[in-house]
């Protein structure tokens, strides 16, 4: 008699999965993702009130170089809060991974493709965590510098950019800096 039970994203066959072109679907809290959570500004109140929104779809697909190999069609969506760095305030984020990462036999046959295909290739384990994988996708989107469009306050003077240079007017090269431009003050 075949299971009709859902396969558990925290141990997932992802062979089996793919062969049977499964599905799964859910929502996580934001607190069940640790390393994401430490990545952000979020507190643990905020963060309670945020859900991971995921899908996993699993294929048998052709990859160059292996012939047809199962892969993961990964989605993910939430909204962090990170800290603007031209402010330095507060700024919500929405954070998406959209991801094909093919698997295949071997760390070293996983390296070699992944250097000669645009999706990611990784060496098929026995059992993967669904959920620590897509938290990895989730913080490989993070922004490297994350910053408002328009800063919802202005900048402090003393960091106003003049020229392409910001100098703090209490930098003691401040008084330089004016000599240079003929702006010498009083």
């Amino acid at each position: 008699m075949a299971s009709t039970r859902a396969p558990d994203p925290r141990r997932l066959d992802v062979a089996a999965f793919a062969v049977a072109g499964g599905e799964l679907r859910g929502d996580w809290p934001a607190t069940q993702l640790r390393r994401l959570l430490s990545a952000t500004m979020e507190s643990p109140a905020d963060a309670s009130r945020l859900d991971v929104a995921w899908q996993a779809h699993g294929e048998l697909l052709p990859l160059v170089g292996a012939g047809r190999q199962p892969s993961l069609r990964l989605e993910a969506d939430t909204e962090v809060m990170l800290e603007c760095q031209r402010c330095l305030q507060p700024m919500r984020w929405p954070l998406q991974a959209r991801r094909r990462i093919f698997f295949v036999d071997g760390d070293d046959a996983a390296a070699a493709l992944d250097a000669e295909n645009d999706d990611d290739v990784l060496a098929l384990v026995p059992v993967l965590d669904l959920q620590a994988l897509i938290e990895d996708e989730l913080l490989l989107a993070l922004p490297i510098v994350p910053r408002h469009e328009v800063c919802p306050e202005p900048l402090p003077r003393a960091f106003v950019e003049d020229e392409g240079e910001a100098v703090p007017e209490d930098n003691p090269f401040a008084v330089l800096a004016a000599l240079k431009r003929g702006t010498a003050p009083n």
